[in-house]
């Protein structure tokens, strides 16, 4: 069985997130994805998830994509790596923070994974970061 691992936020869980997933599945057999944690997110991307870990992890189980849906770890990020093993780790267009380090882990670790980055889906419309845009511009519109 091949195993294909993908890592993310998944705040507002949108269109682009499901192309991501279902990319990613058509990589392998069964598909992992890590949640990022919220104390990850805060620290990462300089401000709270809109939704919290919980959540987020349920929105991604609730998509029926995932056949394993986890929070990652609090230490240690590439834990998960370890821990699974998989064969292909499938990363976003713009996912780049976590994964500056991932191919020198991989080697160090003598894992013969390989990672493939998706394609983008309607960057333009389906980014979490455009849609809270769009949603607080709308809400001070309706105030």
């Amino acid at each position: 069985m091949k195993r294909v691992m993908t890592f993310g936020t998944f705040d507002r869980f949108h269109a682009g997130h499901e192309s991501y997933l279902k990319q990613a599945k058509a990589l392998g057999d069964y598909l992992i994805v890590i949640i990022a944690r919220d104390k990850t997110v805060a620290r990462i991307k300089g401000r709270r998830s809109d939704y919290d870990e919980k959540k987020r992890v349920a929105a991604v189980k609730s998509s029926k994509l995932a056949d394993k849906v986890v929070l990652g770890e609090h230490g240690d990020k590439y834990e998960v790596i370890k821990k699974y093993k998989p064969d292909v780790i499938a990363l976003g267009y713009d996912q780049f923070t976590f994964t500056f380090r991932l191919e020198k882990f991989l080697i160090d670790h003598k894992m013969n994974t390989k990672v493939i980055r998706m394609n983008p889906y309607r960057p333009t419309e389906f980014k979490t970061s455009l849609i809270r845009e769009k949603t607080l511009i709308y809400a001070a519109k309706s105030i």
